[in-house]
């Protein structure tokens, strides 16, 4: 008696069907966050395996690869005949084989032969160019195979060209695909209608609208915020916080002054070419003046020991550890602000230079560096996104210093 085997694939909904029906040999889908898209890829793939065939799955890194490898081994966990932990291998009671790889190594999959290659976030890769015309395309010459790119936007990469290349009518062989978020009805849109009011209008466009934006200037409408008044020193009745970003070599130490309830940045104060021991002083000074609940500074390098002396004195300092994650959030954060215009800043012409000229530029491994443009300083930039945060944290559970130690 023959046994029945049985494999369950989610059902496709209406944005899968879309491209299952519209399959051509090269695919490439451009799709935003909880799309499904993975679930899509591991289908297509999962179908070549059972018809008998290789296939290659690869992803921008080992970590994202293994995540999906988990997926496809519980899907086809009542075909397999066996599976190789080492190698990231599926064989299949059909004689299909599918192999999964990391594109850490622009070269993975050479040498292979395969029915179709999924590359996985493919605007994530490194070098996508190299990985796929030195290494993926070869694989696919013997069974003339295809290929499926799915992906959110990074920026306008080679990915993005891959995409023009399937709405190029002359490239008979290439289709493409753009779908949103809520393509997938198993999305609540009140979800995404509350990511697009807390996100600033380019990342929401890009990772949920799945538009291609080009990383450029992040600050809007830094002129029309830049109505806050200048004070010298606190006023009756108002909370202040500081914003910290100390100075390196020829960089410039940037101290920003906030009144907490108006969300303005009411001083500035900005200075270069003095020790540490100056530069801590002039900060007492101004907490003096001002007598903030909270100064959030720097903690990177020199900025950690000057914190704990400044505490040590009494002042109310809390660190702030730059990190290519936790700047990127106070710098989407300040982003969103000037682009609701939920805050005002001081008119102070190199703040207001420095805004505008700040990017963000796309690596190779697809994520943002946030910087100045070559040549330039972003000092007064991080100091008013470090304010900002400190803004928006609200009063620490507990408070370094309850008596101002200069009186």
């Amino acid at each position: 008696m023959m046994t029945e085997l049985a494999v369950h694939f989610p059902r496709p909904h209406p944005g899968q069907r879309q491209i299952i029906d519209g399959w051509a040999r090269f695919n490439t889908a451009c799709m935003g966050r909880r799309f499904g898209k993975t679930t899509l890829g591991i289908d297509r793939i999962a179908r070549v395996g059972l018809d008998g065939k290789p296939a290659g799955w690869f992803a921008p890194t080992y970590k994202m690869m293994g995540d999906v490898w988990r997926d496809a081994c519980q899907t086809l966990h009542p075909v397999t005949k066996r599976r190789n932990e080492q190698e990231k291998r599926l064989e299949l009671i059909t004689g299909g084989v599918i192999d999964f790889w990391s594109l850490d190594n622009a070269d993975a999959g050479r040498g292979r032969k395969y029915a179709l290659a999924v590359i996985d976030e493919a605007a994530m890769v490194k070098r996508l160019d190299e990985a796929w015309n030195g290494a993926i395309r070869p694989t696919l010459t013997d069974y003339e195979g295809g290929a499926f790119f799915i992906s959110t936007p990074k920026g306008l990469n080679y990915f993005k060209a891959l995409f023009d290349r399937g709405n190029d009518p002359t490239n008979k062989d290439w289709s493409s695909w753009q779908m949103p978020t809520v393509a997938n009805p198993e999305i609540n849109p009140g979800e995404v209608e509350s990511a697009r009011l807390e996100l600033p209008e380019r990342i929401f466009r890009q990772e949920y609208l799945a538009e291609f934006i080009e990383d450029a200037n992040l600050f809007r409408n830094v002129v029309e915020c830049a109505t806050a008044d200048e004070i010298y020193e606190a006023q009756p009745e108002r909370e202040y916080v500081f914003g910290v970003d100390w100075g390196k070599l020829n960089d410039f130490t940037v101290i920003t002054v906030w009144d907490v309830k108006a969300s303005a940045m009411v001083h500035i104060d900005r200075f270069n070419q003095i020790d540490y021991v100056v530069q801590s002083q002039r900060l007492k000074a101004l907490y003096k003046r001002f007598n903030p609940y909270s100064v959030l500074a720097e903690s990177n390098s020199m900025g950690e020991p000057i914190i704990d002396q400044l505490r040590a004195d009494g002042l109310p300092m809390n660190g702030f550890a730059t990190t290519n994650v936790s700047k990127s959030m106070i710098v989407n954060q300040l982003s969103l602000a000037l682009e609701q215009k939920s805050i005002t800043i001081l008119n102070d012409p190199v703040l207001i230079a420095e805004l505008q000229s700040y990017e963000a530029t796309r690596l190779p491994g697809g994520g943002l560096k946030y910087s100045a443009p070559d040549g330039q300083h972003d000092d007064t930039v991080m100091s008013t996104a470090i304010g900002l945060h400190a803004v928006m944290s609200g009063r620490p559970e507990v408070r370094y210093a309850e008596v101002n130690p200069f009186y």
